[in-house]
């Protein structure tokens, strides 16, 4: 078995990076009207964005078609193979087309783009050759056209693939500032992940409340308290009066504290070994604010008021840790 050397193989790795940052300084320095008509085009789609595209460029499309989908362009892939046996009555006059090829010469998207405009569908064509069947087709003509792929052999689709896919967030970036995107709406097309639970997730989304809320009155008793604490199992109970406006809360550590001292614990009020004052936030703020509240002030738990200082949840650390926000 032959020895690899490392040496011989981070030097490859390294070249290829040199030519795909080489191809992509190249392709930066031609911008020119055409981006900028491209977004114009894009952001004046009334309808839907399809991409498509055969091969590597289908593979990239897929990916620009999804980071323009999730950046505030409403957006799909479509593989022209299918789009010639059905799919293309999916596509409207208010649609645009965003074709690539890097060769320009894709039988499949050459033939469905009359079709497309016959219905008065625009197409911007991705493509390394301006004089191309595609590029001759379309109404605004994008260039990708490298010196060479990265590829030793100069044939696997390399830089080539790197340019289209670099190519594609730059328009997706321009319209997303075009359209003064915000983290918030980011949020609303990945509810599922990180960024959309902590923008998304409320205090209500998470505090337990109703029956299943930690409350007792002024006069409750330690052992009322303590069987409170313990039923509801957040480690601390509100102390609220008759309108459940809130009055002190009282934690294990409040528990430990009374237990430490020398009085007769059976005859003290809950008022008398709560804390005044606690720190709360209100229902309404986005949870990870409660998340930042506990790491500065180094508790386990929250009460949630509302607008009028009323208690209407309470929750802790494992609750965070439930909702994946820390």
């Amino acid at each position: 078995m032959k020895t690899t050397n490392p040496v011989d193989v981070l030097a490859i790795a390294r070249q290829l990076f040199n030519d795909e940052i080489s191809g992509l300084n190249s392709i930066r320095d031609t911008l020119n009207a055409d981006f900028i008509q491209a977004v114009e085009m894009l952001l004046a789609c009334k309808g839907k964005v399809i991409v498509s595209g055969m091969g590597k460029s289908g593979h990239i499309g897929n990916k620009i078609a999804a980071t323009l989908a999730s950046t505030g362009t409403s957006a799909f892939f479509m593989h022209p193979a299918e789009a010639l046996h059905g799919d293309l009555g999916v596509i409207e006059s208010k649609d645009l087309l965003l074709a690539i090829s890097y060769s320009g010469e894709s039988d499949e998207l050459s033939a469905i783009i009359p079709i497309t405009q016959r219905r008065k569908v625009k197409v911007i064509a991705i493509v390394g050759n301006a004089d191309s069947t595609l590029a001759k087709l379309a109404d605004c003509v994008l260039s990708i056209k490298i010196d060479k792929e990265a590829c030793p052999l100069n044939l696997a689709p390399t830089t080539s693939t790197t340019a289209t896919l670099v190519l594609g967030d730059a328009l997706a970036v321009a319209l997303l500032s075009l359209r003064n995107f915000k983290p918030e709406d980011f949020a609303l097309s990945h509810p599922g992940g990180s960024l959309g639970r902590k923008l998304l997730t409320t205090v209500r989304d998470i505090m337990h409340q109703g029956e299943r809320l930690p409350l007792v009155s002024p006069t409750a008793k330690l052992k009322e308290v303590v069987v409170e604490i313990s039923k509801k199992g957040l480690g601390l109970v509100a102390v609220v009066d008759a309108e459940q406006t809130l009055l002190g809360v009282v934690t294990d550590g409040d528990l430990r504290r009374v237990l430490d001292g020398e009085q007769d614990v059976r005859l003290l009020n809950a008022t008398e070994f709560m804390t005044p004052n606690p720190k709360v936030i209100n229902c309404n703020n986005l949870a990870v604010d409660a998340v930042e509240m506990m790491h500065n002030y180094k508790i386990g738990g929250l009460l949630a008021v509302d607008d009028a200082n009323k208690v209407v949840g309470a929750f802790n650390l494992h609750d965070l840790f439930k909702a994946k926000l820390i």
